[in-house]
């Protein structure tokens, strides 16, 4: 149990998709004008995540690694499908996705008409091929810590997106001076939020 909350907690402050990696930075600067579109989108992301990072998980290790299809039988000891991992995790994300945008446009349609484009763009969005890509680099042992790390991650990018939105929410009425009014203020607030996120970095888990 302290293994998982380890890497929970890892994956929200220390490797931070955000601030850490620079991940769905597009979608973070876009939807965080508003703290309900960041939330709402914030919580597609982590669904996602916690969706697509296990089965991708499994995917690997059942599927698509050297030998891991040996439960066929001796004869597929040997095959390795690697070379398709990276389609096979993008395939894998584009049908959560799919499957989210039309949760949301069933049950939340404001919040879907207020996300607009960037819903179906989740599938494009760095940090969850991206979540998928660390899970395989850094070859969880089991299942549940695959879907912790996944958890984690989500947590931390609706972390990084709320509190842009609620601090953009606050400067507007903020005498801001005009060439930085808009993304330019953004920017420069994302990076005060990643230099305070790198205080994070001497926590030893």
């Amino acid at each position: 149990m302290l293994d998982y909350v380890n890497i929970i907690v890892k994956s929200i402050f220390v490797e931070n998709m955000i601030f850490a990696y620079f991940l769905g930075m597009c979608s973070y600067l876009a939807v965080s004008k508003s703290v309900k579109t960041a939330s709402g989108l914030g919580a597609a992301v982590i669904f996602v995540l916690v969706v697509t990072v296990p089965v991708n998980y499994l995917l690997e290790n059942y599927v698509l690694a050297e030998g891991a299809l040996s439960w066929l039988g001796p004869d597929f000891e040997t095959m390795d499908l690697s070379f398709l991992s990276f389609i096979m995790f993008i395939a894998v994300v584009a049908s959560i996705v799919q499957l989210v945008e039309m949760i949301v446009e069933k049950f939340a349609p404001a919040l879907y008409g207020a996300l607009g484009i960037f819903l179906p763009l989740i599938a494009v969005n760095c940090s969850i091929l991206g979540g998928a890509l660390f899970m395989q680099e850094r070859q969880y042992a089991t299942i549940g810590e695959a879907t912790a790390f996944a958890f984690g991650s989500g947590i931390g990018w609706w972390l990084a997106i709320v509190a842009l939105a609620a601090i953009r929410e606050k400067i507007r009425y903020s005498n801001v001076p005009a060439p930085l009014r808009g993304l330019g203020i953004t920017f420069i607030i994302t990076g005060l939020m990643g230099i305070a996120f790198m205080s994070f970095l001497g926590i030893e888990l």
